[in-house]
Formats: structure tokens, sequence, C-alpha cells
């Protein structure tokens, strides 16, 4: 027999050969593609979102959403709640739908370090966000500073799904269905369980619950094709995961895992177990990864209907060739153009690809196409 452990080694040497094989896969006529700063000095940006107007929102993690409007950076937004920010806390996604702008953050409890992820909206109105309400708060409250998610992402029926973090610590929570621990959740619009979710077998589910078994989603995307949600999350050392989100599922954490405990040593029952989720593609090393899009304009002809990810460890661009649910090709970009942490990956409205990078003096990075 050969030892988990091994495995892992073993996978990790072929992860190597198939990066280096795969770094210069383009094809010889796609054009150069060169990485341009639109704006610097962001304090730790987490999420940047479009307004109908073609301007840009980007949310700090230390609690600000600024506007960025023809390259300049504005000021904070006025009117944010009390946002807990420490660890790996803070403001976090951002999503628009209609008149409304989406946030999610660490909100804080009346006892200090206790916090959760929480969700709400409030409309724009100059520079001053208003009629802003929580429509969503992880439940329950817990001391910890790390594994908070959270990506928002609206389905095609309006509805929006919230992905959500272990906790680190509270990691058994994520197989049990009374609490918001490692999940994701499907909500409306104003709050409150959406139409249409799983009947879960547990008279004690959260009604909000899509799908559970998960460590820490800081990725999340719909099909362009298809409208399912896809969703990677980071595994521990090693396993970061990409799964299909289907309702109903149990996607294995921390039962199941390509990961291993921090420092060596097994975690949970293996890799694989009858009832519980494989993933469609994982990382052995862990890439780190969050954001996450589907290309679907033609600014890039070669790369569309790619998938890309950000990586925060290896600081690069990951592009994954796919033929349906199999991916076909694994390609990094990037690394010596940018060399920062990606946080976030977004299609803008120009068909361009954008890159937010994680750092005290975080950048807004555009993909030019040079022919």
């Amino acid at each position: 027999m050969v030892s988990v452990r091994l495995k892992i080694k073993l996978l990790t040497i072929m992860g190597a050969l198939f990066w280096v094989t795969s770094a210069h896969s383009l094809p010889g006529k796609a054009p150069t593609i060169v990485p341009t700063v639109v704006v610097e000095g962001l304090d730790h940006p987490w999420s940047l979102e479009f307004l109908a107007d073609g301007r840009m929102l980007v949310s700090e993690r230390s609690g600000n959403i600024r506007i960025i409007d023809e390259g300049k950076l504005g000021d904070p937004i006025k009117g944010m709640p009390d946002i807990w920010v420490g660890g790996q806390g803070g403001l976090l996604d951002l999503a628009v739908n209609g008149d409304w702008i989406y946030f999610s953050y660490s909100e804080p409890h009346s006892i200090p370090l206790m916090n959760s992820t929480a969700v709400a909206r409030g409309k724009l109105k100059a520079n001053n966000l208003t009629e802003v309400e929580v429509i969503f708060s992880q439940k329950p409250k817990y001391l910890s500073r790390a594994h908070f998610g959270s990506r928002l992402v609206f389905d095609e029926d309006g509805m929006l799904f919230v992905t959500l973090g272990d906790r680190f610590t509270a990691k058994d929570d994520a197989q049990t269905l009374d609490n918001h621990h490692g999940k994701v959740v499907r909500i409306s619009p104003k709050g409150g369980a959406a139409r249409g979710n799983p009947c879960w077998p547990s008279t004690k589910a959260l009604a909000e619950i899509w799908t559970m078994g998960h460590r820490n989603i800081q990725g999340a995307t719909l099909h362009p094709g298809t409208g399912e949600l896809w969703i990677h999350e980071h595994g521990p050392q090693g396993g970061d995961e990409i799964n299909i989100a289907q309702g109903g599922k149990n996607y294995g954490w921390p039962v199941i895992t390509y990961g291993e405990s921090y420092g060596g040593g097994k975690i949970g029952e293996g890799t694989a177990k009858p009832g519980l989720e494989q993933p469609i593609h994982y990382w052995v090393p862990s890439i780190a990864p969050s954001g996450m899009v589907f290309y679907t304009g033609d600014a890039y002809p070669h790369w569309k209907g790619d998938l890309f990810v950000g990586s925060l460890k290896f600081r690069q661009l990951v592009r994954l060739k796919l033929d349906g649910k199999n991916v076909l090709e694994e390609q990094r970009l990037f690394q010596k153009e940018i060399g920062e942490r990606i946080r976030d990956v977004v299609q803008g409205p120009d068909q361009l690809l954008y890159l937010v990078t994680d750092s005290n003096n975080g950048k807004v990075i555009r993909l030019d196409p040079v022919k």
C-alpha cells in the first residue's frame, strides 16, 4: 500500500512537471498580454465590481469601499456599518444587483474577538451608502480570526449565493446542519432562505444552506453555459479544490481531503468516501486560490471559455482550459510581470480581465492584449 503522504509527494512532483510542460502552451498567433496598472495605493483590496456606468467599486479589507473613475481613486464611501478587522477578517466581497450594492464582511459581536461573516446592502448616492441593511448573518458568532469566506454570486433566478468559511478551529461544524460554518448558503435579495433550496434530512438544518462540507471558499462564479455555481476553496497543506456546488450535496471537509495537517499528518478518513463529492480539480501543493471567473469575451479569443483563478501563494494567475467538467490544461501566468498576491479576477464590460493584488499598496491591473 502506498501511504497518503507518499501519494501527496508524488502528486506534488506530477503537478510541478505539469506546470513546466504547460507554461508555454499558448498558440503561436496569440497576442501578447501586457499587465497595465489602473490604480495603486489600495489597502489590501479584496474585491472589484463594475457599476452600470463603467465606474469600478473596490473593497479594502480595512473596511472601505472606494470608487475608481477614469483611473482616479476616490475617497472612501461613507455610511458603512461596523466591521471587525483583524487576521483574515474585514470587508470582503462586493456584488452589484440593480440599484443595490451588496457586500460581505466580518460582523463584530459585543464580546471581543467574537465575529461572523455577514452580508449587507445599500444604495450609492454620490459618495454615500444609504438605506444600509444587514440581510444575512452567519450563525453562530465564533471566536476566530480566520476562514470567513466569502464570495457573493447572484444566480439566474436572482437569488444570492454566499460562500462561508469553517472558521478554522470549528472545522467539524462543516458536517452538521445546525450552523453556517463551512457552507454555501442561498438567500433572497432581501434576506431569508431562497425558494428552491434543498430539503435536508435533518430537523435542525438551517433553511439557507445550499451545500455543506467546505473549508474556506474564496472563489465563486456561475458557469456561462449551465448556470451552475463553481467554487474553489483553500485546502489545509495541499488539497485546494474546485467544486461545482450542487444543492443538497456534501463536499466532504474535514472527513475527506487531498491535503494534510500543517506540519504533516492525516486529516479525516482519506481522500474519498461514499456519499461525499469529489472535486473536479485539486492542487497539491496548494496555490492558495482567490477570485475566479470564466472568460466569455472576444479580447483574448484563445482564452474564450477558460477558467481563471488568482493565486495568493505563487503570486500568479492560473488558467484552466476545460472540456465540460474536465480540466485539459493548466497554465501559470504573470508571476514575473506582476509578482503579487492576486486576490480577485474579474471580467470587465470592455471584455478585458482585471486583477486585484493583495498588499498595503494594492493594485487594480488590467490585462491589455497587444497584437
